[in-house]
């Protein structure tokens, strides 16, 4: 392909696709989404990849365009490994617990709140689930109850973010997933 320009797009519309896979992506797949033949297809990814791996003068990447499992696929450089495994080490990304989630849709929903009355809502003691909350960006202190002083907390932008919503106005309503009121009386009978 002559044109630098045309080429340029092609490139840049693979390397969108490739962001978005979450398995190795067939040549054939990879051409068909970008409207391409497969030879052609093949010839911009394996330019990719070399120019990733710096085989053109370019700079080193933290990542490279590997061909596996019959398909392409971005990975991590395997020189990066030691930056990759401290992220992960460091609990950036892992899993929230049964706590941590629970905690954290109360100030979801009930927020701005105090750590007091999310400790009254769930019955235990929340200290450490808001401050593992808050030092991973998920709430924040956002102003100080007038009646206690005591700190109130909402959830944050990242928050917003993790959960693919513009606003706290998009979580779903309880009200459907509550029992109904002849429900919680049967409950409270069991319980006397």
């Amino acid at each position: 392909m002559s044109d630098p320009t045309r080429r340029g797009h092609l490139q840049a519309a693979l390397e969108a696709v490739l962001m978005v896979v979450d398995r190795p992506a067939a040549t054939a797949d990879l051409a068909d989404a970008i409207g391409q033949p497969e030879d052609l297809t093949g010839r911009l990814l394996e330019d990719l990849a070399a120019e990733y791996a710096g085989a053109r003068g370019g700079r080193p990447r933290g990542f490279q365009l590997r061909q596996v499992g019959g398909g392409w696929r971005v990975y991590s450089h395997p020189d990066q490994a030691a930056a990759v495994e401290r992220f992960v080490r460091d609990g950036a990304t892992a899993k929230l617990t049964q706590a941590a989630l629970e905690t954290l849709a109360i100030v979801a929903y009930k927020g701005p709140i105090s750590r007091g009355r999310v400790s009254a809502v769930r019955g235990v003691s929340v200290d450490s689930v808001m401050r593992t909350l808050a030092s991973r960006g998920l709430i924040e202190e956002v102003g100080v109850e007038d009646s206690s002083g005591a700190a109130l907390y909402a959830t944050t932008d990242l928050f917003l973010e993790r959960m693919g919503m513009a606003s706290l106005a998009e979580l779903e309503p309880l009200t459907p997933h509550l029992p109904s009121g002849a429900a919680l009386e049967e409950i409270k009978e069991q319980v006397e």
